[in-house]
C-alpha cells in the first residue's frame, strides 16, 4: 500500500519517497504526495527527482489494476523519462498550480451540495479550468443565483477540515453521502469527512478522499457558466475560476 501524505496535508509540494517498483507503466512509491485519480478529480502530475536522474510524472493513478498490489499508487511517466531503480530514493515535486485549482474547484463542488439541501449529486467532474456537478433536480433555480450564493460562502470564508468515523457510523448516518455516482471507499475500517464550517453547524459535512483548500475565502472568484438538461430530472451545473 502507498501512504497516502495528501490525505492529511493537501499543500505538501515536495516529499521523498522510495522506490517500490518501476517499469514502463510508471513507477510504485511507499508514500506519495501526488493525489491518485478517483471520485472525478484528475490524478496530480508533478516530477520525480534521484540520484542521477529524473522523470516527468503525467499523472498519479490507482494501481492495484496494473500491479496487483492492493492500495497501490501508480506514478504514470511522461513518453521517454527515464525510470528510476528499484530501491532508489525519490523526492517527488508536485505541479501545485495545477492542484491547488482541483483543490478550488472541488471545494466549490461540496458548495454547490451545500445549497441544496436534500438533493442528491448524480454525476460530477472537476478539472482545472472548469468543473460540472449534475443533480437530481427536475426545476434548478437560475445560474445567476448559484452564482451569488457561491459567492457569499466563499466570502464567509468558513474554515474546512477533515474527521473520521467508522464505516458502521456512515451506515447509520447515510444522509451524509450526497453522491449517488461516486460512494466512499470502504474495507479500511474507516470513512474520511471533510467539514467545511464550524463542527457545531456545519455548511457541509460529507465523506470524500478528495484534497481541498483550508478554508472558503481561499477559492475566490466562482461562476456558474451555464445549466444543462441532462434528462427529465438531471441538470448539469458548470462552474468556472475566472481569475
Amino acid at each position: 500500500m502507498t501512504e497516502t501524505l495528501f490525505t492529511e496535508d493537501a499543500y505538501l509540494r515536495e516529499a521523498t519517497a522510495r522506490v517500490v517498483a518501476a517499469d514502463e507503466r510508471g513507477v510504485v512509491l511507499d508514500r506519495t504526495n501526488l493525489y491518485a485519480r478517483s471520485g472525478g478529480q484528475p490524478g496530480d502530475s508533478g516530477t520525480l527527482r534521484w540520484d542521477g536522474g529524473e522523470a516527468t510524472v503525467a499523472e498519479a493513478i490507482k494501481g492495484e489494476a496494473v500491479t496487483g498490489q492492493s492500495g497501490a499508487i501508480l506514478h504514470t511517466l511522461a513518453p521517454g523519462s527515464a525510470i528510476p531503480p528499484v530501491g532508489a530514493e525519490v523526492t517527488l515535486g508536485l505541479d501545485w498550480a495545477r492542484r491547488h485549482r482541483h483543490m478550488r474547484m472541488h471545494t466549490t463542488l461540496h458548495l454547490l451540495c451545500s445549497v441544496l439541501p436534500g438533493i442528491y449529486a448524480t454525476g460530477n467532474q472537476i478539472g482545472a479550468e472548469k468543473s460540472r456537478l449534475d443533480f437530481d433536480l427536475p426545476d434548478p433555480p437560475a445560474k445567476e443565483w448559484f452564482t451569488e450564493k457561491l459567492a457569499e460562502l466563499v466570502a464567509a470564508d468558513h474554515p474546512i477540515s477533515t474527521t473520521w468515523i467508522t464505516e458502521a457510523e456512515l451506515d447509520a448516518n447515510p444522509q451524509m453521502v450526497r453522491t449517488l455516482s461516486v460512494q466512499p471507499p470502504r474495507g479500511a475500517g474507516r470513512i474520511r469527512l471533510v467539514r467545511i464550517g464550524a463542527e457545531a453547524a456545519p455548511v457541509d459535512l460529507q465523506p470524500c478522499g478528495g484534497t481541498h483548500v483550508a478554508s472558503t475565502g481561499e477559492i475566490g472568484r466562482v461562476e456558474v457558466l451555464k445549466l444543462e438538461s441532462k434528462g427529465r430530472q438531471n441538470r448539469r451545473i458548470h462552474i468556472v475560476l475566472p481569475e
